[in-house]
């Protein structure tokens, strides 16, 4: 949700950034893997007990993500970046969720549950993506939703920094993914008009 109507408020900074990254001679590839090293560190600093810079390289991995996207816009998109983009975002979003798995056993249930929630997510929103015809500003079809990839970030970030409701948390980061599913297929339905 905050992806679909937010962006507009923070793409100058986000557009600046990648202006700039362009006159440096670097493609959109090339970010999208900075941003993938730097977001699947935040587990890793997690695990080490550092939640600060785990937060720090989630958030910084998030904007690069978003700064590559502009970068393949303003020169040519591939496939292959899509496919790398999706794919290290969920990786990052895995090692967060190790990184809290390895230190709080205790919560593996809750965090596997949260596994679940997002497979099931990202799956409708992926298929959809691939047997829709309309296109979007990525190259395929965006269906947003109640969460997106900044709501995942808010939550990865309150379960590493609010120790004392980290089980609450992340079942309600649980729920939002259920629910986030469940709209996105009942759009889906409408989308591509199967009625029956």
């Amino acid at each position: 949700m905050l992806d679909t109507h937010g962006r507009k408020f923070v793409q100058p900074i986000i557009h600046k950034t990648a202006t700039h990254l362009l006159r440096m001679g670097l493609t959109a590839n090339q970010v999208t893997i900075m941003a993938f090293f730097t977001g699947i560190s935040s587990g890793i600093w997690f695990f080490y007990n550092q939640p600060i810079l785990a937060v720090i390289f989630l958030w910084l991995s998030g904007y690069l993500d978003a700064v590559d996207g502009s970068m393949a816009r303003m020169t040519k998109p591939s496939p292959w970046g899509t496919v790398m983009d999706v794919t290290f975002d969920r990786l990052v979003e895995i090692s967060v969720i190790l990184g809290i798995a390895f230190l709080y056993p205790e919560l593996q249930w809750a965090l596997l549950l949260l596994s679940v929630s997002i497979i099931f997510s990202i799956t409708i929103f992926l298929t959809v993506g691939a047997v829709s015809e309309k296109q979007g500003m990525k190259s395929f079809y965006y269906q947003a939703g109640v969460a997106e990839r900044t709501e995942g970030f808010i939550f990865l970030t309150l379960m590493m920094l609010v120790e004392p409701f980290r089980l609450e948390i992340t079942l309600i980061f649980v729920a939002v993914e259920i629910f986030t599913g469940i709209q996105r297929m009942l759009e889906a339905r409408k989308l591509l008009k199967d009625v029956n």
